[in-house]
C-alpha cells in the first residue's frame, strides 16, 4: 500500500507555530491580568502598583525587580487594546528572524527603555524644569518599551522603500508624543526607538532615491499639519508645557491646513515654489519660537505677558520641529527643481527620424515600431533613447529602450533619474527580461502579456498540429481567395477605401473608441515600412486584413515582424484569419526572416499554478474585460501557430504607484473616450458576466 501524502498544515497554523516567544508573552500579560483583576479593573489605584511599577523612585529606594515584574502589568483594562496589539513587532521580528533574536530586541529594548529613562529624568531633574520633575516622580507599567523596539526592528526589516516610510511614521509618532504629551511612558518609546534606529542602522536617508526625499519632506509636513489640528482640539502637557484645546483660532487653523496642503502637493511633485514656500514657513516659525524662548529665557515664564496665538509651548514645540524638517530640506534641496512642464533627458529631444535611426543601427524588440508612433515623446538619456507618455503624472515608457543592449542598464537609470526629477512617476510597459533585470532591485514587476513569437526558420505547415492552418490555406485555394502582401498607400483609393469601411465597422461594435499606445490604427499602418496582408476574394473584395511592423535586428536588417491590426469583413471568408497569418509566414519565412511575433495579449498571460495574487487578480480583470476587446479569445486563438511566449512586464517602484499608473495606462489606451463611453463600457461588462 502506498503512504497517503502528508497533510500540508493551515498558513495561520504555520506562523503561530514560528512565534512561540510572542505568544507566551502575550499569554503571561494575559493570566496577570485574570489574576490581578487589571483585565477589568484599574491596576494603577491598587497597593500593589507601588510595589511592581518601574521608575526612578522605586529604582531609587532599590526595588531591583520592578523593572521584571512591572512589565507583564497594564495599568488600564483599555490599555491592553494597545499593549496586546503592539506585539505584532515581536512576531514579525520572530517570524522572520527566530525566537532568540526577537527575545533579544525586546528584552534589551524593554530594559534599555526603563533604565535610560530613569537616568535621563534624574539628570533633568537637577534643572529648574517643572516637567523634568514632575516625571522624575512618575512610576509606569507595561511592556511598550520592549513592544516600541520590535516594531522599530520590524519596520528594518522592511523591504525598501517601505523601510523608510515605516522608519518615518515611527519617528513621527514618538516624537510628537514626546514633545506634546511627553509622559513616563513617552520618553520609554523615543529611548527604545533610537536604540533600534543606532545598533540596527536600517534607515539610511544619505542613500535614498530622489522620490524619497520629497516623500521624507512630504510627511514631514504632514506630521506638522496634523500637529496643528491635535492641538487645537486635544490638551497638551509635555516637557514644554500644558496647552488647552481651541486655544487658537479656527479661521488660523484652516489657512494654516490649506497652505500646508498647497505645499505638500507641490513638494510631491518636486516643484521648486513649494520648496521655497516651505522654507520661509519653516524660518518664520523657528523664529517665533527663537523669540518666545529668548523672551521666557529674559524675563521668565512667571513675568511673561506674551502668549503667541494663545500658546508660548506650542510655539516652543512647533519650532523645534520645524527646526529638524527646515535643516533637512536645505539638505535635499536637489531634489526639488522641476518645473511644470519638465523635459526629460538631454535636449534637443530626439524626432521620430532620430528613433528611426536609432533603431536601424542597434535593432529593437517586437514593439519598438510602435515607439514611432504619434503621441509618443523621447527622452535622450546615457545609453539610447527612451519612448514614454506624459499621462497622469507618470512617465510611462513604452516598451524598451531603444540603443545598444550592452548600455540597457544606462538607459534604464537615466530615464528612471530624468522622470523623477521631474516630478514624474516613471515606469516601463511591456519591458523585456533585459530591462527588468536593469531596474534596480526594489522595483517591482506585474506580468501584462505574452509575446507569442513565431520562429520562421524552417517553418513547415506538417503534422497533425498545423491542422487548423492548413485547412484555412486548403480552402483558400478552393474558393479562389488571393493573397497580396503590400503596403497600404500603394493600393488604389478603392481598395483603401475598403478597409477603412471594414476598420470602421469593427469599431462600431464596440463601446469604446479604437485602443492606442500599443494597438495601432490605418493612420500608423500608412507608414511606408508597415506592410499589409490581404485577402481579397474572386471579385476583388477585401476580405481581411493584417498590419505587419518592421523588426530591426544589427546594421539595419529588418530580422522579423510583429503583427498589429488585424480586421475582417463581416461575412467574408471564414477562416480569413488563419489563412492571412499562415500565408504571411510562408513569404516571411521565405524572405529570410527569424522571426514572427502576433504580439501580445493584455491580460491574457499563463500564469503557472503558484504565480499568487498578481494572476488571480489579473484573471479576474481579464474575465470582466473579455466581453469588450476579447482578449483571452485573441490568445487562444494565436495558440493556433504554436508560438513561444516571451513575458512582458509592468515594472514600476513599488506598489504605491500603481494607482496613478492604471490612470496613465487607462488614458494612454483610451485617450479619446468620453465619460459616456467608459460608463457605457461599463454596462457592457455587467452584460457579459451575466451570460
Amino acid at each position: 500500500m502506498s503512504e497517503a501524502p502528508a497533510r500540508k498544515p493551515h498558513p495561520a497554523l504555520s506562523v503561530v507555530r514560528r512565534i512561540p516567544a510572542t505568544l507566551t508573552m502575550v499569554l503571561l500579560i494575559l493570566v496577570v491580568g485574570v489574576v490581578w483583576r487589571g483585565l477589568w479593573t484599574s491596576f494603577e489605584d491598587t497597593d500593589l502598583f507601588r510595589n511592581v511599577a518601574y521608575g526612578l523612585p522605586n529604582l531609587a529606594e532599590g526595588k531591583w525587580w520592578t523593572p521584571l515584574t512591572g512589565t507583564f502589568f497594564v495599568n488600564q483594562p483599555w490599555v491592553y487594546i494597545f499593549t496586546i496589539t503592539g506585539f505584532w513587532g515581536m512576531a514579525y521580528v520572530e517570524f522572520r528572524r527566530g525566537s532568540r533574536v526577537a527575545l533579544a530586541y525586546y528584552w534589551i529594548g524593554q530594559l534599555f527603555a526603563i533604565f535610560a529613562t530613569a537616568l535621563l529624568l534624574f539628570a533633568l531633574s537637577q534643572f529648574p524644569w517643572a516637567w523634568a520633575t514632575t516625571q522624575a516622580q512618575a512610576l509606569d507599567v507595561g511592556a511598550s518599551g520592549g513592544t516600541m523596539a520590535c516594531i522599530a526592528a520590524a519596520v528594518g526589516l522592511f523591504r525598501p522603500p517601505w523601510r523608510v516610510r515605516g522608519w518615518l511614521i515611527l519617528l513621527g509618532f514618538v516624537f510628537v508624543a514626546m514633545l506634546f504629551w511627553g509622559k513616563v511612558a513617552d520618553l520609554e518609546h523615543l529611548l527604545a526607538v533610537l536604540l533600534i534606529l543606532v545598533v540596527d542602522r536600517s534607515m539610511r536617508v544619505r542613500h535614498t532615491t530622489v522620490r524619497e526625499q520629497r516623500l521624507i519632506a512630504v510627511v514631514a509636513l504632514l506630521v506638522l499639519g496634523a500637529v496643528e489640528i491635535i492641538t487645537t482640539f486635544v490638551p497638551t502637557d509635555g516637557p514644554f508645557g500644558q496647552t488647552e484645546p481651541a486655544s487658537g483660532g479656527f479661521i488660523d487653523l484652516a489657512i494654516d491646513v490649506v497652505v500646508i496642503l498647497v505645499i505638500v502637493n507641490g513638494l510631491r511633485r518636486g516643484r521648486r515654489f513649494a520648496w521655497v514656500l516651505a522654507l520661509l514657513l519653516g524660518i518664520f516659525n523657528v523664529l517665533v519660537a527663537a523669540l518666545v524662548l529668548t523672551l521666557i529665557t529674559v524675563f521668565s515664564q512667571a513675568q511673561l505677558d506674551l502668549r503667541w496665538d494663545g500658546e508660548t509651548e506650542l510655539a516652543l514645540a512647533s519650532g523645534f520641529l520645524w527646526l529638524i524638517t527646515l535643516v533637512y530640506l536645505v539638505w535635499v534641496r536637489r531634489a526639488f527643481r522641476a518645473k511644470r512642464r519638465s523635459t526629460l533627458g538631454a535636449q534637443p529631444a530626439p524626432t521620430v527620424d532620430d528613433v528611426k535611426k536609432e533603431l536601424r543601427a542597434h535593432g529593437g524588440g517586437t514593439l519598438s515600431w510602435m515607439t514611432t508612433w504619434d503621441g509618443n515623446s523621447y527622452a535622450r538619456v546615457p545609453g539610447g533613447v527612451v519612448a514614454y507618455q506624459r499621462r497622469n503624472g507618470v512617465a510611462l515608457a513604452l516598451a524598451d529602450p531603444i540603443g545598444p543592449a550592452a548600455q540597457r542598464a544606462d538607459a534604464v537609470a537615466g530615464f528612471i533619474s530624468a522622470a523623477e526629477h521631474a516630478g514624474l512617476v516613471p515606469c516601463f510597459f511591456s519591458a523585456d527580461a533585459a530591462t527588468l533585470a536593469a531596474v534596480p532591485s526594489t522595483w517591482r514587476s506585474i506580468v501584462v502579456a505574452d509575446d507569442t513569437i513565431v520562429d520562421l526558420a524552417g517553418l513547415e505547415f506538417t503534422g497533425k498540429r498545423w491542422n487548423s492552418v492548413r485547412s484555412s490555406l486548403n480552402r483558400a485555394g478552393r474558393e479562389e481567395m488571393t493573397f497580396k502582401m503590400t503596403q497600404l498607400k500603394a493600393e488604389p483609393w478603392g481598395v483603401q477605401q475598403q478597409l477603412r469601411a471594414i476598420s470602421e465597422a469593427w469599431v462600431g461594435d464596440k463601446d469604446l473608441p479604437e485602443m492606442r499606445f500599443t494597438l495601432g490604427t490605418l493612420d500608423e499602418a500608412e507608414d511606408p515600412e508597415v506592410r499589409l496582408a490581404l485577402a481579397l476574394a474572386p471579385n476583388g473584395d477585401v476580405d481581411g486584413f493584417l498590419s505587419w511592423l518592421p523588426v530591426y535586428g544589427d546594421e539595419g536588417v529588418v530580422r522579423g515582424w510583429t503583427l498589429d491590426l488585424m480586421r475582417r469583413r463581416d461575412g467574408g471568408f471564414a477562416p480569413v484569419m488563419e489563412y492571412l497569418i499562415g500565408s504571411s509566414a510562408r513569404q516571411f519565412s521565405e524572405e529570410g526572416a527569424e522571426i514572427m511575433s502576433l504580439s501580445g495579449a493584455p491580460l491574457a498571460h499563463d500564469y503557472p499554478p503558484d504565480a499568487g495574487v498578481i494572476a488571480a487578480l489579473s484573471d479576474k480583470l481579464a474575465e470582466a474585460l473579455e466581453p469588450v476587446y476579447g482578449f483571452g479569445s485573441l490568445h487562444r486563438f494565436k495558440q493556433k501557430f504554436h508560438p513561444r511566449y516571451e513575458t512582458m512586464y509592468l515594472l514600476f517602484r513599488d506598489e504605491s504607484d500603481l494607482t496613478r499608473i492604471g490612470g496613465a495606462l487607462t488614458r494612454a489606451f483610451l485617450p479619446d473616450a468620453t465619460l459616456r463611453q467608459f460608463a457605457g463600457a461599463g454596462l457592457e461588462l455587467v452584460r457579459g458576466s451575466k451570460d
